[in-house]
Parts: C-alpha cells; sequence; structure tokens
C-alpha cells in the first residue's frame, strides 16, 4: 500500500478470532472474540498524497469540526497549507465520505479489486455509482458526486491487477463508499440482492457534517432526539445505522424510517439502517423516586426495617466510625478517595435516615466525612487535582510528578474520570442533603459541579470542558480509555461504576434543585438499563451478542472491535464478574435484575461452594449482589454480614458493613429478626 488515506474495514462473522471457554472462568464458549486488524478493503486517497521524494516529507493530517459525536479529517501533500481530502467523520454513518478539492482521486485496497462496474446515474446529472467486487468476494458500492456539472462521467479506471482504481485529475467533489452485506451474514436475507444497493442508492450523495443532541423528561417518561446537519444533494434523505438498543427504544415517528438494510457489527450486534435527518428515542421507566435509600422497582426507596436490623446496623456504624478516614481518603489515588468518601457518606447516611442514629450520624459529617472532602477541595491531599488545559480537564497531579502515564489508574491521561468522579459527587450529595447549609459555601457547590463538567458537561458551547466526555449517547454508555493508543478502539470495563456515575449526576441535580440535571441523570440512567442488558450484561434472552459468548454473563472488557472475558487487573471470576457489580448502589436493582442476578450467580458462584473460597472484598460484594436477587437470597446475605465473627477483610475500600447491613435487610423485605 504506497499511498496516504483513510483505510476503511468491515469484517464479518467468519473472519473473527475467538478463545475457547477455560474451564473454572468462562460459563461461556468463548471467552474472547473480536475482528481482525490491518484489513484495508478500500483506502480513499489521491495521487498528490505521497512522500515527496526530494525532502522524504510525509503528507500532513489535521482535524477540525470536532463536536461531541463528529470530526472532520484533512490530509494535505508535504509542504501544503490546505487539503486536498477531507473526511467527515461520524458515528453510524453507512457511507464513509471524502470531500476531494482539485485532487486525482486514488482507491486502493491491500485485499484486491477483482472488478469495476460502472452502474450509471442514481441522482440524474448530480451522482454516479460503481459496483466493486474484492478478492474475497466481498461487494463494495462506490458513489460519485462531482461539482461540476460538466463532468465527464465513467472516468474511473481499474489497474489490471487490482490493487487501485484512479479517477479523473483536478477532480473537485464526493466520493462515498459503503459495503453490500454478505448473503447470510445478518437477519435479513433479502430474496433479491438488489434490495439493499436500492436503499444505498435512495441516500446517495448526501452525508453527515455534524450531530445535536436534545432531550426532555415528563415524570417517568424520557426522550431524547439525535439530529445531523447535512451536505451534498439536499433532495437525498440522510441514511445512518442505528444500534440495537436504538432500534428497541425508537418513536414511532422514527420507525417509519426503518430499512431492511442491516451489516454486523463487532460487539453491538446488528445495526438496521434508518432514513431520516433525526431519530427520537424514548424511555418509559425512569427511576424517578430511587433515593440514597436502598431501592427496587418494584417496593421504591426502602427506609423501614425490623428492629433487629436496626440495633445491628448502629453497632456496626459505631464501629466504623472509629476507622480512619484520612488513611482511606487521602490515599495517593483519586479513585480509591473517591471510594472511601462515597463508602462514609454511604455509611452516615443509613444511620441518620434508616437506623435513626442521628446524633451519631452528624458526628460522623462534621468531624469525618465534611473535613475530609474540604481536603480535596482545597487542593491538600497527596495529588491534588489540576485543570488540564489541552483537553480541557480536571487531572490528578500524580503523572505530572511521577512521570508515570498509568499512575492512579492513567487518571492525568483522562482515563476513568466518571469512574473516580462520580464517587466524589456522590459524597457531596449525601453531605448537601444531611447539611444544606453546606451549599450555601459556593466554593462547595462550585468544585463539584466541576466534577461533573468534567466527566458529563451538558454546556456544548463550555470553554472550559468538552460535552459529554465519558457518556456516548449514540452508543447509550460511556468509555473508560483515556489519551492512550489503542488497536481495538475504545472500551470500558466496570459498567456498574458507569452507573454510579449517573446516579451520582442525579442525586446532586436532586440536592441542588438543579431539575434538568436530576432528570438528565434519571435518563441516563434508563438509557444505560437498556443498552447495558444489551451488550455488557447477559440474560439467557440475549440475541444480540453471539450464543457462543452470552454465557459468560458479563462482558469483562468490552471495546468497540472486541470483547474480553477479562479484567485489566486479574482473570479471577469474581473479579471479571463483580466489577460489573461494584459498588452496590440504590441503582444496581434497576440495572441488574433479580433474573439475571439468578442465571449469573448460578453460572459462577453456586457451582462447587465457590463463594465460599472468595477472599477480600470482592466476597462481600458478591454476598451484596446476591441479596438483590430473592428475598430468601437477601436474608442468606443478611445473615453473612449480621454474623457475630464477620471478617471485616470481606470489605472493599468502598464498602460499608453498616451500608450491606441495611441493604440486604432492605432486599428481604426489611423484616429479619436475627
Amino acid at each position: 500500500m504506497g499511498s496516504w488515506g483513510l483505510s476503511i474495514s468491515h469484517t464479518e462473522r467468519y473472519q473473527w478470532a475467538n478463545a475457547p471457554a477455560t474451564p473454572g472462568k468462562d460459563a461461556g464458549q468463548w471467552a474472547f472474540f473480536g475482528a481482525p486488524v490491518g484489513i484495508q478493503h478500500v483506502v480513499l486517497s489521491a495521487l498528490q498524497l505521497g512522500v515527496d521524494p526530494n525532502t522524504g516529507d510525509t503528507p500532513g493530517l489535521t482535524t477540525d469540526s470536532m463536536q461531541w459525536g463528529s470530526v472532520k479529517a484533512n490530509l494535505f501533500p508535504p509542504g501544503w497549507l490546505t487539503p486536498v481530502v477531507s473526511f467527515p467523520l461520524l458515528q453510524g454513518t453507512p457511507f464513509i465520505t471524502a470531500e476531494y478539492h482539485w485532487a486525482q482521486p486514488y482507491i486502493e485496497s491491500s485485499v484486491g479489486f477483482l472488478t469495476l462496474t460502472f452502474v450509471g446515474a442514481v441522482v440524474t446529472n448530480s451522482t454516479y455509482k460503481y459496483r466493486t467486487t474484492l478478492r474475497d468476494n466481498t461487494v463494495w458500492v462506490i458513489y460519485v458526486t462531482p461539482d461540476d456539472p460538466d463532468y465527464k462521467v465513467n472516468k474511473f479506471d481499474l489497474h489490471p491487477s487490482g490493487a487501485n482504481i484512479t479517477g479523473t485529475s483536478l477532480f473537485n467533489g464526493v466520493i462515498q463508499v459503503a459495503k453490500i452485506p454478505t448473503p447470510g451474514s445478518v437477519p435479513n436475507t433479502y430474496e433479491n440482492q438488489t434490495v439493499p444497493e436500492a436503499i444505498y442508492d435512495a441516500s446517495a450523495g448526501t452525508y453527515p457534517v455534524g450531530i445535536n443532541i436534545t432531550g426532555s423528561v415528563n415524570n417517568k417518561e424520557g426522550s431524547y432526539t439525535l439530529s445531523w446537519t447535512k451536505k451534498g444533494v439536499e433532495s437525498q434523505p440522510l441514511l445512518m445505522y442505528a444500534l440495537p438498543h436504538h432500534v428497541a427504544s425508537m418513536s414511532y415517528e422514527s420507525q417509519t424510517g426503518l430499512t431492511a438494510l442491516q451489516l454486523r457489527t463487532t460487539t453491538k450486534g446488528v445495526a438496521t439502517a434508518v432514513t431520516g435527518d433525526s431519530w427520537t428515542l424514548k424511555e418509559d421507566n425512569l427511576p424517578i423516586d430511587m433515593g440514597f435509600a436502598p431501592w427496587t422497582p418494584s417496593q421504591g426507596n426502602i427506609k423501614t426495617l425490623s428492629n433487629v436490623a436496626v440495633q445491628a446496623i448502629n453497632h456496626a456504624g459505631a464501629a466504623e466510625l472509629k476507622q480512619n478516614i484520612t488513611a482511606q481518603a487521602d490515599s495517593g489515588s483519586a479513585y480509591y478517595d473517591g471510594k472511601a468518601l462515597a463508602k462514609f457518606a454511604a455509611l452516615i447516611y443509613t444511620l441518620h435516615e434508616i437506623s435513626g442514629n442521628k446524633t451519631l450520624a452528624l458526628t460522623g459529617l462534621q468531624q469525618l466525612l465534611q473535613p475530609e472532602f474540604a481536603r480535596h477541595i482545597n487542593g491538600q491531599q497527596i495529588w491534588p487535582f489540576w485543570y488540564e488545559s489541552a483537553w480541557g480537564g480536571i487531572v490528578s497531579s500524580a503523572s505530572y510528578r511521577t512521570g508515570q502515564p498509568l499512575e492512579d489508574f492513567g487518571n492525568t491521561y483522562y482515563n476513568d474520570h466518571h469512574f473516580h468522579y462520580g464517587y466524589f459527587v456522590y459524597a457531596a450529595a449525601v453531605i448537601a442533603y444531611l447539611d444544606p447549609t453546606w451549599l450555601a459555601n459556593s466554593t462547595n457547590t462550585a468544585w463539584v459541579n466541576m466534577l461533573i463538567r468534567d466527566y458529563a458537561n451538558s454546556d456544548l458551547h463550555d470553554p472550559s470542558f468538552p460535552f459529554s466526555r465519558n457518556f456516548d449517547f449514540y452508543h447509550g454508555h460511556s468509555w473508560a480509555a483515556g489519551l492512550f493508543d489503542s488497536g481495538d478502539g475504545k472500551n470500558q470495563e466496570s459498567s456498574s461504576e458507569d452507573t454510579m456515575a449517573s446516579y451520582a449526576l442525579k442525586m446532586w441535580g436532586h440536592v441542588t434543585n438543579d431539575v434538568a440535571m436530576e432528570a438528565r441523570g434519571n435518563l441516563m440512567l434508563a438509557i444505560q438499563a437498556r443498552s447495558l442488558n444489551s451488550y455488557f450484561l447477559y440474560s439467557e434472552e440475549n440475541e444480540i451478542l453471539p450464543k457462543e459468548f452470552i454465557g459468560n454473563k458479563a462482558a469483562g472488557i468490552l471495546f468497540e472491535n472486541k470483547i474480553d472475558h477479562t479484567t485489566y487487573f486479574g482473570a479471577n471470576v469474581e473479579f471479571i464478574q463483580g466489577i460489573h457489580m461494584i459498588p452496590i448502589m440504590p441503582f444496581s436493582s434497576y440495572i441488574r435484575t433479580p433474573e439475571f442476578v439468578g442465571e449469573e450467580w448460578g453460572a459462577y458462584f453456586s457451582k462447587d461452594a465457590y463463594i465460599e473460597n472468595v477472599q477480600g472484598g470482592w466476597k462481600g460484594l458478591l454476598m451484596a449482589n446476591f441479596a438483590t436477587w430473592n428475598s430468601r437470597a437477601a436474608r442468606e446475605a443478611y445473615g453473612f454480614f449480621g454474623d457475630e465473627g464477620f471478617d471485616m477483610g470481606y470489605l472493599d475500600g468502598g464498602a460499608s458493613r453498616t451500608w450491606y447491613l441495611a441493604w440486604a435487610a432492605a432486599m428481604a423485605g426489611g423484616m429479619v429478626y436475627d
């Protein structure tokens, strides 16, 4: 491959790699699956984009028009200041579009072109179509929309070797490439294979260059609309690919644009092409009544527990408030600091609101939690937060001081910000709930809002922070990866800490009377409940991902190009499954249904007494999750946490025995007696 251009690749399932299950680790048939990288089916380039033979200089790359869901990439020859090819790139676009500026199109393929056929005009005197078959027998369509009304058609030639296709010199206009689904690769079988091409033809010549999002909430019903700005042939309707969770939540009006055209993605099932310049997606079960207390969709907030449970909670709380909070919340890690603050916040809330020990709770609030939170606001922790101006965000100063990019899980390089800061925002919400005067200090409010602007900013025009850094409104969940290269694209490991970040946003909006923020948090949780149960958590009914993988029950690490049933820190079952449980909070029963919890428990933890051999904080996490299955499981979990000989080593750094006792008792209906 001698050109510099944009490589386009799409692989079918038969090309994917997979690894067989490891007994005792994977309950599914596969431990891993993913698409190969490096296959350059089609490369859009220009003859001007080559290395300067005299200087050795290479072509340049710039980007502009960056928005939350779109960017334009520009390529220019060595020494030039203006691009000869520009690529507007958006999620879900069925056409890869190249805007040529007085350049000679040069299209290559590492697979090789077998045939090139000029089909003719699909838009009269405007857009012209070619069909090409590659040497792997995949079929692609190429649409040419010249700016010159006197353009001479059929001017693209296939090299005899099949290595490249060359267009006319000084071409000014648009070239679009799309793949025809391979027969048998998607549920729609297409009795007539011209159907997919006809759908592409009907939208060829137009393309998206930007995306916008609006939303609204009315009681338990919410909706959000994705709308696109388009260029090109204005008379042609826009065509975009929708993921399964989009199709499942699409409004009736948007459903009218659904077509028969489908294309398989690697980790998000089969995408369906939809005609229209916008989609409206609806969620009708927002958790608007979810508060700080244990909560289930059927019972709501549960604050009333038996006297026995209340006594156990008070006893545990009094003991845990004697712990050294500074040793836990000034650890040299934004992640562990946040977890510790959230732990004490949930503990203090439980004492105040559920067991009724307000004096003890307020003592803990004023003498422990508020001073430790103030340490972080004042920048007095081991690694203070700094504002980083290049990418616009709040980062740990750790990597600046140590020189290690992965210090504190890569926070300085923008890894995991929603995981880290969600815990802080939740802790702040509890503080403000129990002591509303805390909000009177504008520094407190501004500092928490600063963290929210970093990971969940709602202002498209904020000059200091990007819009929605972590949560991806197209995919329906967040991405955790920061400024690190990855051959398999963006990734996320902990789907539960993703929802913790949205829950924290909701609760901070609630205590600060920010109605829009609370509504946004509720809507994001509803979107996550749908998307996570499509792509991260697999019930027996899941038909989106390969049947060979869904037996694993949880993703492990989901990338854009692969899913690997493991974690970054080990391959123990409790690690892999537990990272999608942590932390157990009111939202847990909203995301993780009782049916799913039971299936997962049966697949892993009830076999060969596995749970008996789990050590450390993972054991407490698993038992708290077990409580969400049914009342019998909850009573068993309560007995575990309430045992007089309970080992405090079974609690991880973000959990308290106090909260787990309240959680298990609440899941048991509140009526536990021993």
